[in-house]
């Protein structure tokens, strides 16, 4: 098999080179197969969005949060956006201001014209004009901590039909944990599980996105939790899909509060009650 096989159909080669996934004389190394199969392997995940939003009306807008260079949308561009003849947009939310450059002159380089790059933080976009009242896709890979957090509340307040997050780095549960530690340690045997620093850690992790979860469910998304496989930017590859079917809000909301009320976590009620 030669390396071009390894494409799919219709995708830019001008793009993989620039994504440094081909050499300049379009060849792979080990490296960039690998890249390219994560890419590709995200890719089904949110294509079946991209053609559910596309049967529910004729423009998609998504937002990709933390975009670094931009690889993701620009192979959902290449793939998906740049073959429909509307006004559907890809916007690419970044901090760097290098690589929001970067990604700026690259789109213009391929005539990727509903492509835009936003030198913004998640939490200033949710309230920037630069972006629109509704978006249909929100993702999210990778977004530090709180920043996926400030990422569900953009996608809760531009009624999202669907979002994508990948979190990683999520310290502020552990630290909140640690804190209360002597005082919740005296309720019950449960909190063993979160005694020591390691499992700490481990387990305010593990709980910040069971947090995330039922917090899209009381919004009424549905919600399903996979594994983003061979994904190497990150050990956490735990990819999160939440889809809106206005579902009842009740139970999930209710079972928000208890576990925020049995982990000694009240003081995060805010957090993850924001719009409720």
């Amino acid at each position: 098999m030669s390396d071009m096989d390894e494409i799919k159909p219709g995708q830019s080669v001008e793009l993989l080179k620039e994504l440094h996934i081909l050499t300049r004389d379009g060849k792979m190394n080990q490296d960039s197969r690998r890249k390219l199969k994560q890419v590709y392997h995200l890719y089904q995940f949110i294509e079946p969005l991209l053609q559910a939003v596309q049967q529910d009306h004729a423009d998609i807008r998504l937002v990709d949060h933390g975009a670094g260079k931009s690889y993701l949308g620009f192979i959902l561009y290449d793939l998906f956006f740049k073959t429909l003849n509307n006004a559907s947009h890809i916007y690419g939310i970044e901090t760097r201001d290098e690589l929001v450059k970067k990604s700026q002159e690259l789109a213009a380089r391929l005539g990727f014209t509903g492509m835009s790059f936003l030198n913004l933080s998640v939490a200033e976009s949710i309230t920037s004009d630069l972006l629109p009242a509704k978006v249909d896709i929100v993702t999210a890979l990778h977004a530090c901590n709180t920043a996926t957090d400030d990422a569900i509340h953009f996608a809760l307040k531009k009624q999202a039909q669907f979002l994508v997050l990948v979190p990683c780095c999520q310290a502020e549960v552990a630290s909140v944990l640690k804190k209360n530690k002597s005082r919740t340690l005296a309720k019950n045997a449960f909190t063993e599980i979160w005694r020591h620093p390691l499992h700490t850690r481990e387990f305010g992790s593990q709980i910040t996105n069971v947090l995330r979860c039922l917090q899209l469910e009381a919004h009424g998304y549905q919600v399903s939790v996979t594994e983003l496989v061979g994904w190497e930017h990150s050990m956490k590859n735990e990819l999160i899909i939440a889809s809106y079917k206005d579902l009842p809000r009740k139970r999930p909301a209710e079972r928000l509060n208890e576990v925020l009320e049995t982990l000694g976590l009240e003081e995060m009620r805010e957090r993850f009650f924001t719009g409720l």
